[in-house]
C-alpha cells in the first residue's frame, strides 16, 4: 500500500484481509472475508472501532422498495454486492498519498465521517446542498462508498472528516450520525420558544431530536412512544410530557394542552403510516409537520388537510447537513444518556442478530457492532 503514518512507533500492523458484512441482496447479507482497502492519494483508512444498525438497514435487509426498486418503474438505490453500515466511529490507522494532515488528523485519533460522501459537482453541490448531492455515495449503499460493518474503511478524497474530542468515550462515537440527523431535524422545524412540540418515535433518533429541542427552549415538548422504557428515556433527554398512545388518544390529549388547537410543531420520526395522520389531525392551522421518516410502504393520507383545511408547512429532513459538530457537543457534554441509548454491543458475527432487534424494535435502542 503506499500510505504514509505519522511515525515509526505509531505506525500498526495492517492486514491484507478482513471481515466485512457484503450485501448481496434482500436477506442476502454474508460475513466474507475481503481484501482490506488501500487509501488513494487524498484517503484515509481507518480501523472501524464501533458500527451502527440503523432502522434503514433493517429495512435494506428486508428489500423495501424504497431501497431495492419496484417494477413501476422506481430504481433502485442500493448497489450489491457492497460492504454495509453508514453509522459508525473509527481510528485512523493511515494516509494515502498527499492525505497526511487533513481535517487535522493524525494517527491514533478517533474519527466520524459524515454519511454521504459529495461530488462536489453536481447541480446541488454547486448550490451549498451538498447533502442532496446528486450521485448520493452515501457509505454502505453505493460501490464507490463501501461501509463501516467490517475491520477497515476508507474514507474518499470528498469526505467530510471530523475528529472526536479528547476525553469523550469513543464508543459514543457511533450515535454522532443519528444525532447529526436529529439536530438536522430539529433546525427544520425552526422552533420558537412558545412552541408546543410534538416527537413521535423515541428510538435512538427520536431521544436525539428531544435533546435537540429541548436546547431551543420550547414551551413543551411532549414525546410519543408505544414503550415505557423509551418515554422514560425521553424525559431524561428533556421531554416535558410523555404519552403512549397505547394508554391514551395522544391527539385529543395535546388538543386539550392546547386549548383545543393542537401543536405547534409535529415531527414524525416513527416510520409508521399511522403516525402521519395522527399528526396531521393533532396539529394546529398554520402548524410545522416535520417528516424525517423512510416508510416501509406507501402512506395514504388526506392531503386537503395540508392545504384548504390547515395551511400548513410541510418540511423534509435528509442526512445530517452542518449538524456533526453540534452532535459532538452535546454527547461530550453529556446532554444524553448515552449508556442507556447504546444498549448492545455485539461482535459483527452476529450481524443478523443485530438486524433482527433492530426489525423488531421492543427490547434495543442503539444496536451496535464491534469488527
Amino acid at each position: 500500500m503506499n500510505i504514509q503514518t505519522q511515525t515509526a512507533t505509531e505506525a500498526p500492523v495492517i492486514p491484507d484481509t478482513m471481515k466485512a458484512v457484503v450485501c448481496h441482496g434482500p436477506r442476502d447479507y454474508r460475513l466474507e472475508e475481503v481484501p482490506v482497502p488501500a487509501p488513494g492519494p487524498g484517503e484515509v483508512l481507518v480501523r472501524v472501532h464501533l458500527a451502527g444498525v440503523c432502522a434503514s438497514d433493517g429495512k435494506a435487509y428486508e428489500g423495501a422498495p424504497k431501497i431495492w426498486g419496484t417494477n413501476d418503474g422506481q430504481g433502485r438505490y442500493i448497489e450489491p454486492p457492497v460492504i454495509v453500515g453508514h453509522e459508525f466511529v473509527a481510528q485512523v490507522v493511515a494516509f494515502g498519498e498527499g492525505a497526511e494532515g487533513r481535517d487535522g488528523l493524525k494517527v491514533g485519533d478517533y474519527v466520524c465521517s459524515e454519511q454521504i460522501v459529495p461530488c462536489q459537482e453536481c447541480l446541488y453541490c454547486k448550490e451549498g446542498l451538498y447533502w442532496l448531492c446528486e450521485p448520493h455515495d452515501i457509505y454502505g449503499f453505493h460501490q464507490r462508498t463501501p461501509g463501516s460493518w467490517a475491520e477497515y474503511m476508507v474514507f474518499p478524497r470528498k469526505a467530510l472528516n471530523y475528529r472526536l474530542p479528547e476525553g469523550m468515550d469513543p464508543d459514543h462515537g457511533v450515535f454522532v450520525e443519528p444525532l447529526g440527523c436529529a439536530v438536522h431535524t430539529i433546525n427544520r422545524a425552526e422552533i420558537r420558544f412558545n412552541d408546543v412540540v410534538v416527537i413521535a418515535g423515541c428510538g435512538s433518533l427520536g431521544l436525539g431530536m428531544v435533546a435537540a429541542a429541548r436546547m431551543k427552549s420550547p414551551k413543551m415538548i411532549v414525546a410519543l412512544d408505544l414503550h415505557p422504557a423509551r418515554l422514560e428515556l425521553a424525559r431524561k433527554c428533556g421531554a416535558d410530557l410523555t404519552i403512549n398512545p397505547r394508554d391514551e388518544d395522544a391527539v385529543s390529549k395535546v388538543k386539550e394542552l392546547t386549548g383545543g388547537y393542537g401543536c405547534d410543531v409535529y415531527i414524525e420520526a416513527t416510520g409508521a403510516p399511522r403516525a402521519v395522520t395522527q399528526g396531521l389531525d393533532m396539529i394546529r392551522k398554520r402548524g410545522r409537520f416535520i417528516e424525517f421518516s423512510v416508510f416501509r410502504e406507501l402512506v395514504t393520507a388526506d392531503w386537503s388537510i395540508i392545504g384548504d383545511t390547515k395551511e400548513l408547512d410541510i418540511k423534509g429532513v435528509h442526512l445530517s447537513p452542518h449538524a456533526y459538530d453540534t452532535a459532538i457537543r452535546m454527547i461530550a457534554e453529556g446532554r444524553l444518556p448515552m449508556e442507556e441509548i447504546i444498549t448492545h454491543k455485539l461482535p459483527l458475527e452476529e450481524f443478523e442478530q443485530g438486524i433482527q432487534m433492530v426489525i423488531d424494535g421492543s427490547a434495543s435502542l442503539k444496536v451496535t457492532l464491534r469488527p
